[in-house]
């Protein structure tokens, strides 16, 4: 069972702890710019640039971050192909 906790994490170079964390705060942003798209939504005004500024944020700690950990060595993943997300140039 204790295989279900540590084999994603170590998948990506990071202890249980350190994923929980990671992912925490990805979701807590996440929420956070959730809300302040849908105030936008209402008044336009307020928030205009969180959502794209934090999602171009999250991507950077996400996928150019852990790309460094794998050019450097630091990734325990079998070599395989990377899943990448592609912003609209547009945020």
């Amino acid at each position: 069972m204790k295989h279900w906790f540590t084999s994603h994490p170590a998948s990506v170079g990071e202890s249980y702890w350190q994923h929980l964390r990671q992912a925490s705060g990805f979701g807590t942003t996440l929420l956070l710019t959730g809300l302040a798209c849908l105030f936008h939504g209402l008044l336009p005004f307020l928030f205009k640039d969180t959502g794209s500024r934090n999602i171009t944020l999250l991507h950077e700690k996400m996928v150019t971050h852990r790309r460094k950990k794998i050019d450097q060595g630091v990734d325990r993943r079998a070599q395989r192909p990377s899943a990448e997300v592609q912003l609209p140039s547009s945020l």
